[in-house]
Order: structure tokens, then sequence, then C-alpha cells
């Protein structure tokens, strides 16, 4: 038997702000929780039991998480697989190292992918700056380069438009091994999530539209207003990808929609991700609960969605001088949520994310947009992230 009941301790490694909010559903449903994260006062420390402070390639340190537990989960990729093997050898982790070891690595995911027989567009792999200047000229003006660890929002890739900038776009990124990917005609991105227990019962939640800017999730709302046919291929690739890894949790699959409907894999996540946050607004089971009931072997719940609702990340950048936003502004409109997720404020940093309900997935979008711009313009300032209002949403 492999369920953990509630009143038993769930462990999470890392602290993040998804650490935080799946720490909160746990308790909720009666977990204790203990998280190791390397910054002893990390987002979720102020909701967990305990925090265990050590590095996420610190495999002693996640046998003592391990030992005070009766399963572990992830919210970051970016834990060392000795570390999940040493935990794994006390309880079990879920997802387990073999799908953390695949995503970790972009070029290994890609061929991964690929040999499963999911749609990727077309990539090429550079060891060496030379490698990098070979693959440019074949993947055409204003490719994306890459590195194959380490990067995320928008971190750890560049463009580039030919041989010329190989070079710049090697040093850039470290010197470090690379994936490039070939620009595509975008219609717009999506993103599925599967949750799956031990023994392969699955749920799917409907495709979320997502906007990005600087390579940052900007905006998402849930249903993606894509027709059914796409919906329903979209659904069949992330539930077939979370099958084939044998992934025990959440998988997130960012896609893209082409404009003749292809649909490609970006991208894995296998963990709560920030495109479905607003599923604890307006869906039965919000995917922080989900998590729990997956990785504990519980029964899932339902992933209707009640009605249309949207996110808006929020940043540093709204806390001018050390004065708190006022997010009075934003709550004044009906219909609006904040979530804050307990970190220090400093430019760029991911701080929270507004959200709204609405009765079409555009008017959710055009609510939670509202909210935010007036948020920054209380605040007299300008992010990065800023130009997406202006944005037509259909």
């Amino acid at each position: 038997m492999t369920v953990v009941l509630p009143g038993s301790t769930l462990g999470i490694l890392g602290g993040g702000q998804l650490g935080r909010m799946v720490t909160l559903a746990a308790r909720t449903l009666g977990y204790h929780v203990i998280v190791l994260d390397p910054d002893p006062h990390c987002a979720a420390g102020a909701v967990a039991d305990r925090v265990i402070a050590a590095r996420f390639d610190n495999a002693d340190a996640a046998a003592e998480l391990a030992r005070a537990c009766q399963v572990v989960t992830v919210e970051i990729e970016k834990i060392a697989v000795d570390a999940l093997e040493a935990a794994a050898r006390i309880v079990p982790v879920r997802p387990g190292a073999h799908v953390l070891r695949m995503v970790q690595d972009r070029a290994r995911q890609k061929d991964w992918l690929r040999d499963h027989g999911f749609p990727v567009g077309p990539y090429w792999t550079a060891r060496s700056a030379a490698e990098l200047a070979a693959a440019a000229p074949h993947a055409g003006p204003d490719a994306f380069v890459k590195s194959c660890t380490g990067g995320y929002d928008g971190r750890g890739q560049v463009r580039v438009a030919g041989a010329a900038h190989a070079a710049d776009a090697w040093r850039e990124l470290g010197g470090r091994p690379c994936v490039i990917e070939r620009a595509l005609p975008l219609e717009r991105e999506i993103s599925v999530l599967v949750a799956r227990r031990p023994g392969g019962e699955t749920v799917v939640y409907a495709p979320a539209w997502n906007h990005h800017r600087d390579g940052v999730l900007d905006w998402s709302v849930i249903p993606a207003p894509v027709s059914a046919d796409i919906a329903a291929r979209a659904i069949a690739l992330g539930l077939g990808i979370a099958q084939a890894l044998d992934v025990v949790g959440l998988l997130a699959t960012e896609m893209f929609v082409l404009g003749d409907g292809t649909i490609t894999v970006n991208e894995l996540a296998p963990r709560p991700h920030n495109s479905f946050h607003h599923t604890e607004l307006t869906v039965v089971t919000s995917q922080f609960e989900q998590a729990v009931r997956a990785v504990c072997d519980l029964p899932l719940g339902a992933p209707d969605v009640v009605k249309p609702a949207a996110i808006a990340n929020v940043f540093g950048d709204l806390w001018v001088n050390g004065a708190e936003p006022r997010w009075d502004l934003a709550l004044a409109l009906p219909d609006v949520r904040l979530h804050l997720y307990g970190k220090s404020p400093r430019p760029g940093r991911k701080m929270g994310h507004l959200g709204a309900v609405g009765d079409t997935p555009d008017a959710a979008v055009a609510l939670v947009v509202e909210a935010r711009r007036r948020v920054r313009e209380a605040a007299r300032v300008l992010t990065p992230h800023a130009h997406a209002e202006g944005m037509r949403l259909a």
C-alpha cells in the first residue's frame, strides 16, 4: 500500500513560492511539511513545520529530510540526482530521479521527446563555439540559443541571427553546451497539466493560454481560447508524455501552437507551474492540492474549470523606494485577488500574482491586466514587463 494519509509528513525539495503553495495545500489537508532549501528564510519556510537549510546537491541533507517524512516531492528541477537517489533509498520520491535527470538538460529532454515520437521544433545541440557556428545557418534568422542546464524565466538564452553572432552567444551563455532552436511562426503558447498517481490514474487540466514577455510568463488564462480540436490534441500530448515518462505527481507541458494548427512541445516541468496558478481561483481542485494528492497516492480531484480565470505576475520593480505597492487599488475591482509569495523585493524578481475571474477568457485577462495597471500607475514605474497591457487579447 503506497497511500500516505493525512497526518503524515510530506517532504519538499525546494522552498520557493511553489513549495510555499504546496505546503499551504498540504496543511489544509492535514499533513505536516518539511522543506529543504539553501535559504533558511525561503518563501515556504514561513508556513512549513521545519526548514532544512542545505544545498540541492547535499545527499546527506536529502537523506535527513527523507528520514523525517513518509514521502518526498520536488518544487524545482535543480535537485541533484544523487540527492534524489539518497532520499529514495529511505522513502518514495515522487517524481523519481529518472524524471528530474531527463528534464534538467534541455538537449537530453528534446532528444527524449523526439525519440519517443513527440513533436518538437527543429533543434541542434552544440558543445563548442564551432558547433554553434555550424548550426546557426541551419537554424535561420533570430534563432534561440539556450543553455542545456541552469536557465529559467528568460535567463540562459539569447537570440542569434546567423553564424556571425555565434561566438558572442557562446560567450554570453558562459561557454556551456546549448541547444539552438529555430524560431517558429507561433499563433500562441499553451500549457497542459497532468496529475498522475503511482498506479497510473491520471487527470488532465484544460489547456492554459500563456503570454510571455522577455522570456518570462507575463499572464496566463484558463481555459485557453483554442478550438476543441487543438485542445484535445494538446491534452493527448500532455497525457502521453506523462505516461511515457512514468511521472508520479504533476507534469506541465509547455507547447507552441503554430499558425497552421501544428502543435510542438517546448519544454517540460515535473512540478506545479506558474501557468496554472489560476486553478486556485476557479478549478474544483487546485494544482497544489492535486500535487499533494498525487504524490501521497490519494484519489485525484476533479480538474473542472468553473469559470474562466487569469493571473498576471507582479515583479519587485513595484516596490519603489521600499514602499508597499497600492494593492488596494487592484482589490477594489470585483473578482480580483492577490497572492504574494513572501519574498524580499528586488527589481525583476517574481513577487506574486494578481488573479481575476471573468465570463470569458478575454474578460478575465482584461480584468487582471487592468488591476495590475492600476498598481503600476500608482507606483509610477514602468517595468520591462509592462508593455503587455496594450496587447490584443484575442
